[in-house]
């Protein structure tokens, strides 16, 4: 059985005193290759470096936290990344390049860069995921108090989706209605350990078998969404890569599969929506 994460944040600082190690201990759970998140320019430069030294891969992007950075070289930097030999945020690397760019979306819920910064921020990523025929990575979510992340996320999409490749709604948490227009879309819809919490992930258990099984993404978005039953005294724990398999299997039983054929297909699906030069069998 082989599990593919699409999304771990392995440059997170949680990982700054074994991130080697938890390549060895994905790998041994059978999780691999991992793919890193790049989630600011420094943080992507950082995950394609790594990435080139560990026979890992990465994407290059950035996440709406960071939007109020963004600036008139940043697509520049962005798109250098996603050459192969290309250079990262002024530094040189021999990395194969961003195998998607992202993770790019809007945020309202916490609103940590300006509402209008997100936006131009994300339709500039998206412009270049059109430009560059590369899959976009994306994160949306919305404020309990109203806002209309997911109408500006799905207005901007719609506005490239003829130029556009391949998209992955990342860590997917929302309604039905919502995962109906991801899917009028042809998005793939990625799932992580949030729909293990039966507090706030268990609206989604009914979704999961509307979701095409040549849809569907699997992924930690570690070092967060730690599944509560992995979660030591209740506590608030570190999630992990090798973790996907407790996920896996948890999914594989809401869709009544062998988690054996649920990995099959997930991985399949993995390698052909980021052209992964890796076994297709």
């Amino acid at each position: 059985m082989r599990l593919i994460d699409i999304g771990v944040n392995l440059m997170n600082s949680a990982f700054d005193w074994d991130r080697e190690e938890q390549i060895l201990k994905a790998k041994k759970a059978g999780v691999g290759p991992l793919i890193i998140t790049g989630s600011s320019l420094e943080q992507s430069r950082a995950a394609l470096e790594f990435a080139r030294l560990h026979g890992l891969y990465a994407t290059a992007g950035v996440h709406p936290h960071n939007a109020r950075y963004w600036n008139k070289e940043s697509a520049a930097l962005i798109r250098n990344m996603a050459l192969p030999g290309g250079s990262g945020a002024g530094t040189e690397t021999a990395a194969a390049g961003a195998i998607a760019l992202g993770e790019c979306g809007l945020d309202y819920d916490r609103d940590y860069s300006p509402r209008a910064e997100q936006r131009r921020c994300f339709e500039e990523q998206v412009e270049l995921a059109a430009e560059l025929k590369l899959p976009l990575f994306l994160h949306v979510r919305s404020s309990p108090r109203g806002g209309g992340a997911w109408e500006d996320f799905l207005e901007i999409l719609k506005k490239y989706r003829t130029d556009l490749t391949r998209m992955v709604v990342h860590c997917f948490t929302g309604s039905s209605g919502e995962l109906e227009a991801c899917l009028e879309l042809d998005a793939y819809i990625g799932i992580t350990g949030w729909v293990c919490d039966e507090r706030r992930g268990s609206h989604l258990w009914p979704l999961l078998g509307r979701i095409p099984a040549n849809r569907l993404l699997l992924e930690t978005d570690a070092p967060y969404l730690l599944p509560p039953l992995l979660s030591p005294g209740g506590r608030r724990g570190r999630n992990e890569s090798a973790n996907l398999v407790y996920i896996a299997g948890f999914i594989a039983e809401k869709l009544g599969k062998t988690v054996e054929t649920l990995a099959e297909e997930t991985f399949k699906n993995t390698v052909g929506f980021f052209n992964l030069e890796i076994a297709r069998a």
